[in-house]
């Protein structure tokens, strides 16, 4: 096993491993570490069958319950604990879920009050060009913001909900998945580093300020987490199998041809509500 930082913002491609085998122990703990550090995992070449994914991510953790799972589009192509990120469709409908165009930045389940851990993804086929996936670094999008900004949101608390198939702020999509409050910074439950957690996509308001300031809060908020210099952009490889950890990522789509196959194979893994992060500002 090999580990290659992709970029000076997040991220690191792993060789040397076939996931459709079982890992042993000192491998997972060394492929563990390199998430905690790196963020997103790129992993190359690999050739899974959708039990030989679920195998591997349930070494994990929990998958969600999926209640929502008899009305979805992959009920009748894909395990319950399965969501095929696709475009294709079969007599006019999608096989899969959020078919078409770019996505804003997002992360996964930060509506729900014990959102995701990790989010993995498998490219099955791709169109030949965009698709790619983006993803901003919420630890760099913390720590680089202005002592004045991290006093007033210290104590702040930002809204989520999100329709099943929204991709764009507005829009609403699909069914409503849910809603919650978290703190606008929480902590890391395993590395313990304090992270932004809002997104243009799913963040509606700060509670704790009057509309018109949580608007303008919210604005600035997107717009520095989305800097170039806190991103790295996945062109994917069909066989690429991505991980990321969603309690210090955002992520978001770029625009693909409408009539070009795109599918994915996506697992996540169920988490704990977050705590607040701790706020280090100078005297």
């Amino acid at each position: 096993m090999k580990v290659e930082p992709l970029c000076d913002a997040v991220g690191a491609r792993v060789t040397g491993l076939n996931l459709a085998q079982p890992l042993d122990a000192e491998t997972h703990a060394a492929l563990h570490k390199a998430w905690m550090d790196y963020q997103v995992l790129v992993i190359s070449d690999q050739d899974f069958t959708q039990e030989e994914q679920i195998n591997f991510a349930r070494t994990w953790g929990p998958f969600p319950k999926r209640e929502r799972y008899e009305k979805r589009a992959e009920k009748d192509t894909a395990d319950k604990s399965i969501m095929l990120v696709s475009n294709i469709r079969e007599n006019g409908k999608p096989i899969g879920s959020l078919p078409d165009g770019e996505m804003m930045f997002h992360t996964d389940g930060s509506y729900d009050e014990n959102p995701y851990n990790y989010t993995m993804l498998f490219a099955i086929e791709l169109p030949k060009t965009g698709g790619h996936t983006l993803f901003s670094n919420m630890y760099m999008a913390y720590e680089t913001l202005s002592d004045d900004m991290k006093r007033k949101l210290a104590n702040c608390t930002a809204h989520q909900g999100y329709y099943s198939g929204t991709v764009q702020r507005g829009q609403p999509v699909g069914g409503f998945n849910g809603e919650f409050s978290h703190p606008v910074f929480i902590e890391h439950n395993e590395t313990g580093r304090t992270a932004l957690y809002v997104s243009r996509l799913i963040t509606t308001r700060i509670n704790e300020l009057p509309q018109e300031e949580s608007d303008e809060a919210l604005e600035f908020l997107f717009n520095h987490s989305e800097k170039s210099e806190f991103i790295y952009e996945h062109v994917w490889t069909e066989g690429d199998f991505v991980m990321w950890d969603n309690r210090c990522l955002n992520h978001a789509r770029t625009d693909f041809p409408r009539e070009e196959r795109r599918l994915l194979r996506r697992n996540v893994i169920q988490g704990v509500r977050p705590e607040r992060g701790r706020v280090d500002v100078a005297a």
